[in-house]
């Protein structure tokens, strides 16, 4: 059996298409017959892996060089950080283009995607493979925007490591803390790229204190920038005393020159340098007993005569065991910092046998990613990330076994490993692999087919893209009969509606966006209902008394109890029916039709007339809760934002005007640098639409972030404002 970890990409490019990491421990192969190349198009690509100008090695070391030299990586950051644009260098520098790509103009590697190129941003994650100075490497691209959050998620679950890419002015950002929070969840180790150190207000100390206080890391400072901003032109190699500059004349960063500082000629930045070395050595020291008893042994005395490749194994054990990380710098931009990163990656990030994965498993159809392209492989070993083909019913956090009996001897073996604590069900034990957790959406939209005779496309669209991005939510709403979309914020929802249109040839219609708001009752409330139907011959009776009260945790689904005097007579299927009728009264609540949550539900009597069917029993249930929630006093609960906006000082007063009309919440706003950083919370609701405002307030000058905090109560006044616009009475 295998681990194969999956997440679906466009299938409109390659049916049926899927990411997956391979962690086996003996080979896997595929039956294919022959090597094939697709390749598309107007696009300005080198060699492949492997292939050096005419020198072509053997298909084996192609497709699956040794697992040591095999590095699994994501490039992570904030959006407009720089993360395309570094990969692009990557690639270039790497042999795989011949040519720099630029997200400005739409010719980048990785945003092959239309809406992508239009936008200048990341929408989909995009795989590509690449080799560097003897190393296999393969890397995955991940979105920054914050309606994308599950790409990164679904991303870092199959990584065995990853670079977070940082503006070097602004430092840690939000969503810089989301994506570290998300690796940090699934144990990747890491290390820092301070990338933009040519920008003016760049500063090489104040991102590395934001790392050291807003993410609480231990930064491990490996290189040191040689001047800032406009001045930036090489940096120093901490690890080696050796400073590496670029040639200014140089068009593509690949001309630049390593040399050793010496004292004669730059006696400053070695005095700097070695001070930043010694107190390297230390710091490692600290966290590593194996280099501690080394440095207190042979090079106590003088900390300059510690070898290099020492110091160098001690960094990559400290980022294994993610106690530190590792920060370089540089400017993907300006072509400058780039090769010493992708040597850094080589040699402090783990290889795929140094994760600790142990599945096996057999798929019938392999292919190695190139973003857009792919090329199919007739075998691949431990460690690799692939494609495969033809998997039409898996979706995103799926696990992918050979047969059941394989799951089953692997789950018993887990247990008796005490590895994972499996549970059981009536049918057979079973061995899940860890998920991805799918966020809630936070608003909706109808969507409509220009005719209804293009329903059925619609559906059969809407489905492809569900599986393909679990954070799509799609449901019928049962008195209007339209189909409604449910996403993670207005670009998602737009860029959805882009791709039907693009992909599948649909010219939807959207309806005005709405917020998804929630509901919660304030008391305790008790309600008896009654259903007596005869369908046919057969007469259907049942008598429900319930409770409906509120809880103080939070909990989208409802507690479901049982009285005492109910608990014992209950047969199996009466508490499903009973369960089943509470969830389907919880998905729409009396005042906005929104799914209510924070309530428990206590069941104090069930009389059920014998033959009376599971569904009847159900209907009634749900019945009776209805009238109870209509019963009770009620609030609506509204998606309150996390927002940050980096502004300068001339426009702060205009935006903080703004944000006190939006009934914001400013709980802090910092220095970065020239600018301030307004952090604080604004419903969801009051924020649609606020990038053009922000752009008109500032003259296109500040930027925003959001991220959903929590739900909570609107005031009286504002609930009255929203229930009177819903029902049409303002």
């Amino acid at each position: 059996m295998s681990n194969l970890r999956i997440f679906a990409v466009n299938q409109k490019k390659i049916s049926s298409l899927h990411y997956f990491n391979n962690m086996c421990s003996s080979k896997i192969r595929a039956s294919l017959k022959r090597l094939k190349l697709h390749v598309l198009l107007g696009r300005n690509y080198s060699s492949l892996p492997g292939l050096i100008g005419n020198d072509i090695k053997s298909l084996h070391s192609i497709i699956n060089p040794p697992i040591a030299k095999i590095r699994n990586i994501g490039i992570m950051a904030h959006i407009d950080a720089g993360k395309t644009t570094t990969t692009e260098r990557i690639l270039y520098y790497s042999g795989y283009t011949r040519s720099l790509g630029d997200v400005d103009d739409g010719d980048t590697v990785t945003d092959f995607m239309a809406q992508e190129r239009e936008r200048g941003i990341t929408i989909q994650s995009a795989a590509v493979t690449f080799d560097w100075k003897g190393y296999r490497i393969n890397l995955i691209d991940t979105p920054g925007h914050v309606d994308f959050t599950l790409e990164v998620e679904r991303c870092l679950r199959v990584l065995d490591g990853a670079v977070a890419v940082f503006d070097a002015s602004a430092g840690v950002e939000a969503q810089t803390l989301t994506v570290w929070r998300q690796a940090d969840k699934h144990k990747v180790p890491r290390i820092c790229f301070l990338n933009k150190m040519d920008k003016i207000g760049a500063s090489f100390n104040y991102a590395v204190e934001s790392i050291r206080e807003k993410l609480k890391a231990k930064p491990l400072l490996l290189q040191l920038p040689i001047g800032e901003g406009k001045a930036f032109k090489g940096v120093v190699d901490v690890v080696r005393t050796e400073k590496l500059l670029w040639n200014p004349n140089s068009d593509d960063g690949k001309d630049f020159e390593r040399k050793p500082l010496l004292e004669m000629s730059d006696p400053k930045l070695l005095k700097e340098t070695t001070e930043a070395r010694n107190a390297l050595i230390e710091q490692v020291a600290d966290l590593d007993d194996e280099f501690a008893d080394l440095v207190l042994g042979e090079f106590s005395e003088n900390f300059d005569l510690l070898p290099a490749e020492k110091l160098q194994t001690a960094i990559h054990r400290v980022t294994l065991a993610q106690t530190a990380v590792p920060v370089l710098c540089g400017s993907a931009l300006k072509n400058k910092g780039v090769q010493p990163l992708l040597d850094a990656i080589t040699m402090y990030l783990p290889s795929p046998e140094e994760r600790n994965y142990e599945f096996l498993e057999r798929v019938s159809r392999l292919l190695l990613p190139f973003a857009d392209q792919h090329i199919e492989i007739p075998l691949l070993t431990a460690g690799n990330i692939a494609l495969t083909v033809g998997l039409k019913h898996t979706a995103t956090g799926d696990t992918i076994v050979s047969s059941r009996s394989s799951a089953l001897a692997a789950s018993r073996r887990a247990k008796r490993e005490g590895e994972k604590k499996q549970k059981e069900n009536n049918e057979a034990e079973r061995l899940l692999l860890a998920g991805v957790e799918i966020p809630e959406p936070v608003f909706f939209c109808t969507i409509e087919p220009p005719s209804m005779a293009k329903q059925p496309d619609l559906d059969h669209a809407l489905k492809c893209l569900q599986r393909e991005d679990p954070s799509l939510k799609v449901k019928l709403d049962p008195d209007s009969g339209q189909t409604v979309l449910c996403g993670m914020g207005e670009l998602h929802i737009e860029i959805i509606h882009d791709r039907i249109k693009r992909e599948y040839g649909l010219e939807t219609y959207l309806g005005p966006l709405q917020v998804a708001y929630r509901e919660a009752i304030l008391n305790s409330i008790r309600a008896t209902d009654t259903l007596d139907r005869t369908l046919g011959d057969k007469r259907h009776l049942v008598t429900v008394e319930l409770e409906a009260k509120p809880v103080e945790t939070s909990s989208l689904l409802p507690v479901i109890e049982y009285a005492a005097s109910v608990a014992g007579d209950l047969s199996q299927a009466s508490r499903e029916a009973f369960e089943n009728g509470v969830h389907s009264a919880c998905l729409q609540g009396p005042l906005l039709g929104s799914p209510v949550q924070d309530v428990a539900v206590t069941l104090h009597s069930l009389v059920i007339h014998p033959g009376t069917s599971t569904t009847m029993i159900s209907a009634c249930v749900s019945r009776c809760l209805q009238k109870a929630l209509k019963k009770a006093d009620k609030q609506i609960l509204e998606p309150l934002m996390n927002l940050e906006v980096t502004v300068s000082r001339e426009y702060l007063s205009p935006v903080l005007a703004d944000l006190a009309q939006r009934r914001g919440n400013i709980q802090e706003i910092q220095s970065r640098q020239d600018n301030k950083v307004v952090i604080g919370y604004v419903p969801l609701a009051e924020i649609m639409g606020y990038s053009t405002v922000l752009r008109t307030l500032t003259s296109g000058s500040a930027t925003f972030a959001l991220e959903l905090s929590n739900y909570q109560a609107m005031n009286p006044q504002d609930q009255s404002t929203l229930l009177s616009q819903r029902h049409g009475l303002s």
